[in-house]
């Protein structure tokens, strides 16, 4: 079985030496999870182990180890080799949207010109269709359509890079349609990562209070007094509870105390905040002409559909036999984002609610009461953090077994020296 990729990913942003915790911490995984991964990955990725003189271990990673295993495993290359397809894909799908819809618009109003302009064979010696509305309408679409719409005026060079991002039009049309995707994907990694992120700024030992901004329902009343909510953390991240003599319950997390180097620590927030869902990035300009656009499809299907047609046949007959089809993409193109608009507001009222829930929660640390500060207080006796460094190691399996018990032997004479000068002076 292939490696976990959040175990992989975790192991290259703290620089290919972590210990369970660094890797639980920085991927939200439980710690079960992030051993066993670590322990799987180390043997596949030639990794090695570190014994510190306390037995806790750190895994050393090459800087390559992505290479091994992508030579290693055939799934691995399968899954580089998808991703890329896919993005190909899937952009190619979020444009199909919007070049369905222009070519919607020219079938049917071309149909109805070719189905007027027979109409009208015998006026103006067979003169068809003369109008300007049909012709006039679509260079417009195409300058929406051209590569440099959407990135930037070549008046205003100086904002071409703040505008380089937005979305052209066919973008826009699958904005529109289906909005921009999860505004908090991959919610539950995130909470725990920030969740072990205050474990670990709180040097491992915690207090129920400084978690809840981060859960979301934390149950009836009497499970908050008996702090239920806190075993899902405690399961995650093996944290053990501890007794106050006044009844305080704190918890401590041996595992996340153990660092393999001194990280930057990450600025956390104080809750959990999440984003709401928007309608759309496209601009008020692309999503006025993409409704636009459905309306102009719709209307044109309607008409298409009612012309009376004495014998259809060829691009006529095919269009004409479409029309059903046609109108109903019309009207869906318009349904989807207006269903869709007030999914949103109800999504976002809750989002809100949540918010402002976890909001309350964070203020209360800002303005503890005595009792909570006696928790604070209590838990801080738990309070550590070890660094592993290279002199605290007894046994690596970079290096063989007897080089490492001579010297070792080293560092014990050299220390018993040092004490002994020290004892002497």
């Amino acid at each position: 079985m292939a490696p976990n990729p959040a175990i992989i990913k975790a192991v290259e942003r703290l620089d290919y030496r972590v210990t369970v915790g660094d890797v639980a911490t920085q991927a939200g995984l439980k710690i079960e999870q992030a051993s066993q991964g670590l322990l799987a990955l180390a043997s596949e990725a030639q990794g090695h182990l570190q014994v510190a003189d306390d037995g806790e271990i750190v895994y050393l990673f090459p800087r390559n180890f992505r290479d091994i295993l992508r030579n290693k495993y055939l799934q691995l290359q399968l899954q580089d080799w998808w991703n890329k397809v896919w993005g190909v894909l899937f952009y190619i799908i979020r444009l199909s949207f919007g070049i369905f819809l222009i070519i919607s618009i020219a079938l049917i109003y071309m149909a109805i010109i070719v189905i007027i302009s027979s109409q009208n064979s015998d006026d103006d010696n067979g003169g068809g269709y003369r109008g300007g509305g049909f012709p006039l309408f679509f260079p417009d679409i195409f300058w929406y359509l051209s590569p440099g719409y959407g990135t930037y005026n070549q008046r205003d060079i100086p904002n071409r890079h703040k505008e380089k991002k937005e979305l052209n039009f066919l973008e826009a049309v699958f904005s529109f349609l289906f909005g921009d995707g999860n505004p908090n994907p991959r919610l539950e990694e995130r909470r725990f990562r920030e969740i072990a992120g205050v474990i670990r700024k709180h040097d491992g030992a915690v207090v129920a209070e400084q978690i809840a901004p981060f859960l979301d329902d934390l149950g009836e009343a009497y499970k908050r007094e008996d702090e239920d909510y806190m075993l899902p953390v405690l399961t995650r991240f093996n944290g053990q509870p501890q007794v106050s003599p006044e009844g305080q319950i704190v918890y401590y997390f041996p595992e996340l105390q153990v660092s393999a180097a001194e990280y930057e620590t990450r600025s956390t927030s104080n809750y959990l905040q999440k984003n709401l869902w928007k309608f759309s990035r496209a601009s008020s300009d692309q999503k006025f002409l993409s409704a636009g656009l459905g309306i102009v499809n719709i209307v044109g299907a309607f008409i298409l559909a009612n012309l009376n047609v004495a014998s259809a046949g060829g691009f006529v007959g095919f269009v004409k036999g479409i029309s059903g089809l046609l109108l109903a993409y019309g009207i869906g193109f318009l349904a989807v984002p207006l269903i869709r608009n007030f999914w949103i507001q109800m999504r976002n009222n809750k989002i809100r609610q949540g918010n402002q829930q976890r909001i309350k929660r964070a203020n209360l640390l800002k303005n503890p009461d005595m009792e909570l500060q006696q928790k604070i207080s209590f838990s801080r006796q738990f309070a550590t953090q070890k660094i592993i460094s290279q002199d605290d190691l007894i046994y690596s399996t970079q290096k063989d077994l007897l080089e490492q018990e001579v010297e070792n032997s080293a560092k014990t004479d050299a220390e018993w020296e040092r004490r002994l000068k020290e004892g002497n002076g």
